[in-house]
């Protein structure tokens, strides 16, 4: 593992901080937005209009979608000058969180399986800030089983009729295109039956219905589909191919999940001193524990940062990451709301940095699900990082349509 910059990524660093001192807001400003949706300081459509501003900025600038080809609007570079990029963006009050979904999961995958008509189309747009995109994976019966799904697309003419429901998508009713799987061929295996469609969330027979989170927000809704109609020319890769290039998206889900590193042992210190406990023996394992978590966090990120210096694909880091990252924000914001005493029962702006670890407490439960639940990122780590003997799926082979749960 490697720790240092070559000569060369310490002068791209060095660029991009020079850049970032003259065009970006200083941590700890009024106007500081890194904080996202935990702040109490704007709502959703502040925080992305916020997002969408920077976003321009880093266009203009030169340093959007920086391992992207020029031709699409990025820089050519390596993955690394990414990281490094991202490692000195945040140090400011600046984030193009808003944007994780398209940038980070809807263009890779477009770079990777779109044709040049879908990548001239919809790249730099992204890019742009201009349109924002949502996930619409998930169902009421195909969650951690995905590839259960039952959203239908069936052939009509030049194009597809889609019919179906959709559960835990981020702010649809937001966004201008949506990364759609929906079952095709239900004769075939049901990971073999799926295709992969680019939507157009203007499109008729589109609902959106909000879910209220137990944080009280409605950042998750679910999404109906009757008789949406999606062009030929939206569909990614081959009818009975959105299996193999919903991978390349959930892969970039988890590597994102698993970056963050926005809620640190100090804010837990700080807060145990502020109701007086830090020197309680328990109050202090529990902080090294957090302690050791995040520094595990930390090196695995290394680990990553190093492989990508030298220019290899990282394996499996991206599972370990996400699982390693829900379970230390589980131990992190449980140990919070027990510091907090009476106080971590309340959630209410008026008492300050509380309300933020009782959102985030509530929150936490949802990073074990997101992305791949914890059991299918042990499951995924199992067989392919360890070569264990894989799960028994006795449903893997049989035709959709035969399944107990499948179309009749």
């Amino acid at each position: 593992m490697d720790f240092d910059d070559t000569p060369e990524e310490a002068a791209f660093r060095a660029e991009a901080r020079a850049w970032l001192d003259a065009h970006a807001i200083p941590k700890g400003h009024p106007d500081d937005f890194s904080d996202g949706l935990w702040s109490t300081a704007y709502d959703e459509d502040t925080y992305i209009e916020r997002c969408r501003q920077w976003q321009r900025t880093l266009f203009e600038g030169g340093w959007a979608g920086i391992t992207w080809p020029k031709e699409y609007g990025g820089r050519g570079l390596k993955p690394i000058h990414q990281v490094i990029f991202n490692q000195e963006q945040s140090r400011y009050g600046v984030s193009n969180g808003a944007f994780m979904i398209s940038i980070g999961m809807a263009g890779p995958t477009i770079l990777a399986h779109g044709t040049e008509e879908q990548k001239q189309r919809f790249l730099v747009p992204m890019l742009r800030g201009d349109e924002l995109w949502c996930q619409l994976f998930s169902e009421p019966g195909a969650g951690s089983d995905l590839a259960n799904l039952s959203t239908r697309a069936v052939r009509d003419g030049d194009g597809w009729v889609v019919t179906g429901q959709k559960l835990w998508t981020s702010s649809p009713e937001r966004a201008t295109w949506g990364m759609l799987l929906a079952r095709t061929d239900p004769d075939v295996p049901k990971h073999k039956g799926i295709s992969y469609f680019l939507l157009d969330m203007r499109s008729p027979g589109i609902e959106v219905r909000p879910l209220r989170q137990m944080t009280g927000e409605a950042h998750f809704s679910e999404v109906f589909l009757d008789g949406v109609r999606v062009p030929d020319e939206n569909l990614l890769g081959a009818p009975g191919d959105g299996w193999r290039i919903a991978q390349t998206t959930l892969a970039a889900e988890r590597g994102s999940i698993g970056g963050g590193r926005n809620m640190t042992p100090e804010m837990l210190i700080r807060h145990a001193r502020r109701h007086g406990v830090a020197n309680h023996p328990v109050v202090r394992q529990r902080i090294a524990d957090a302690h050791i978590r995040f520094e595990v966090l930390r090196f695995l990120g290394y680990r990553m940062q190093t492989a990508l210096s030298q220019g290899r694909t990282p394996g499996n880091e991206a599972s370990i990451m996400k699982l390693a990252f829900a379970r230390y924000m589980k131990a992190l914001t449980e140990t919070a709301i027990e510091v907090g005493g009476p106080h971590g029962m309340l959630a209410s702006e008026e008492v300050g940095d509380e309300g933020i670890w009782v959102r985030r407490f509530l929150h936490a439960p949802s990073l074990r699900i997101a992305g791949g639940s914890d059991q299918v990122q042990a499951n995924i780590l199992g067989e392919r990082a360890l070569g264990l003997p894989p799960e028994p799926r006795p449903d893997k082979d049989v035709p959709y349509r035969e399944l107990a749960r499948g179309v009749r």
